[in-house]
């Protein structure tokens, strides 16, 4: 009898112990499932809340350890048709093609066909600066200037011919223009020194630049769906099939962003350089991630050739480059979450970025197609990841304001205002888009080369609010003046003007103006 109890004890403890392990590893799953869902969760809600406010047009993909996190695609890759964007889509990804040029110059490298150290002389005959090095132009450092510096003379003179990467060398002999700095001394971005990259790839290796790229980097990285696609097409074809176009909203009172290749200036700019090795490609989320993997496996390039790119190049002072830049890559300052490389892509209604976490193994594509803060929701899409606190989106009160002034009035324009002030969860307000709100309805704030629409009566409205708001801002009262002054009211621009000075003694245009006025009114 005892050994028939003593058997079913142990049966029984036996059972127990499996039910608790059971139980256990349920638990564990269910935390593990609910804590995914979790950084899922956080991540929608920020993307919700940007879309919401009309602030995220595009695709985003999140992958953490080579498992994607998030993915998802909002607003339209048409936004006047409203055909939606998908994640198959292909994006402009503009300067971010500059890493595939940088990944074909060091593989080059790597095979012991030229050196970074190497001047530019060595492999263009005639470049007329034999003190920049192939490390200079990587690290955006050359002290070269735009390289419309070199042609712009012969495209007024010529305004329909069309500038190849063939026009380059001869042009640039042919009208030297003096460096901005002394190479290696100062760093500024700039596409040039990626042009420059891209003819270096086609003297080494024999081939042209666009048949590089695709047979040493997109082919090994299987990336079948990143075709060069050259910027003046991008701008000047009405119609691409599965493509989302670049898209801008002319003026902060705007609620419909328009096609950027329906504006003159942008498409006529896109006419005349058609320069290739920095903004050429076109791609989607999932290709890009596809490179992003072939760095990681060292399909592409070794690891110590990596990690030299990743560092920070030295100025010729021994300081880092205030940028960050590396060998085609920027470098965050901030590494408290791991080291963070990336870069940014920029065109006309166009904003696109990488973001790698190259110490976890995280990494963000974000593509944007009516915005230009791609790389900012980046780098708080990656805070998220890593359980950083990030502020929910809010909208800006300034351009509600400036839509309602313009279609319904002052008066209903200012209640929404005050009622939407107290709701400080959801929106906020800034002196500084208030500024820019009223230049823009003064027809200032005109980058794309438009016909300028006055607004003066909205522009004053708009300024008397702000300084309303921050009586205490010099700048505010300085914007209202000029305001009034273009509105014909000079007795009360006087006014304002000396409200201005009284605030900032220091303010030396104002007090120009000033004495300007008060010298005809005597």
């Amino acid at each position: 009898m005892f050994l028939l109890w003593l058997n079913k004890l142990i049966i029984q403890n036996t059972l127990n112990m499996h039910k608790k392990l059971l139980l256990t590893s349920f638990l564990l799953l269910l935390l593990v499932k609910i804590s995914g869902q979790s950084k899922e969760k956080i991540i929608d809600d920020y993307f919700n809340a940007l879309a919401k406010n009309q602030q995220f047009s595009g695709n985003v993909l999140v992958v953490d350890n080579n498992k994607i996190v998030y993915e998802r695609s909002f607003g339209f890759s048409d936004h006047v048709i409203k055909a939606p964007n998908t994640p198959d889509i292909t994006f402009p990804i503009a300067s971010i093609s500059k890493i595939f040029t940088a990944t074909a110059i060091l593989q080059l490298k790597e095979k012991g066909l030229l050196k970074i150290t190497d001047p530019v002389t060595e492999y263009l005959s005639g470049f007329p600066y034999p003190e920049i090095k192939i490390r200079h132009l990587l690290s955006h450092t050359s002290g070269l200037p735009p390289y419309n510096a070199f042609f712009d003379k012969e495209q007024k003179e010529n305004p329909d011919k069309v500038f190849t990467n063939e026009d380059f060398l001869p042009g640039v002999i042919a009208n030297k223009q003096p460096l901005v700095y002394q190479p290696g001394e100062k760093g500024n971005y700039d596409n040039i020194n990626y042009l420059i990259l891209a003819l270096i790839v086609e003297k080494v290796s024999g081939i042209s630049y666009e048949k590089y790229i695709k047979r040493n980097i997109l082919r090994p990285a299987k990336m079948k769906e990143t075709v060069l696609f050259p910027l003046p097409e991008q701008f000047n074809r009405a119609e691409i099939k599965n493509f989302a176009f670049p898209h801008i909203y002319l003026h902060l009172y705007d609620d419909n962003p328009v096609k950027s290749n329906s504006i003159p200036y942008v498409k006529e700019y896109w006419h005349s350089y058609a320069f290739r090795g920095f903004a050429d490609y076109i791609s989607t989320i999932r290709d890009l991630w596809k490179f992003d993997k072939a760095l990681y496996d060292n399909t592409l390039l070794k690891q110590e050739t990596l990690e030299e790119a990743f560092v920070p190049v030295k100025l010729n002072n021994g300081k880092n480059n205030p940028d960050e830049f590396g060998l085609g890559w920027e470098i965050e300052k901030d590494s408290t979450m791991g080291k963070l490389v990336y870069h940014s892509g920029a065109a006309m209604g166009l904003s696109s970025n990488i973001l790698r976490n190259v110490t976890k193994h995280q990494t963000v594509i974000l593509f944007d197609n009516a915005h230009f803060n791609a790389h900012e929701n980046a780098t708080k899409v990656m805070m998220l990841l890593n359980r950083k606190k990030v502020d929910t989106p809010k909208k800006n009160i300034a351009k509600i304001y400036g839509n309602i002034l313009l279609n319904k009035g002052a008066t209903e324009a200012r209640e929404t205002l005050e009622s939407l002030r107290k709701d400080t969860l959801n929106y906020y307000l800034s002196e500084n888009e208030m500024n820019t709100l009223g230049y823009d309805f003064m027809g200032n704030n005109n980058p794309y080369h438009l016909p300028e629409k006055h607004f003066y009566k909205q522009a004053v409205e708009t300024l008397k609010t702000n300084v309303d708001l921050f009586p205490n801002s010099w700048n505010a009262f300085d914007s209202y003046a000029e305001a009034l002054l273009e509105n014909g009211q000079k007795e009360e621009a006087i006014k304002m003007y000396q409200k201005s000075v009284e605030l900032n003694p220091d303010n030396e245009n104002g007090k120009k103006v000033l004495e300007g006025l008060l010298r005809k009114k005597n």
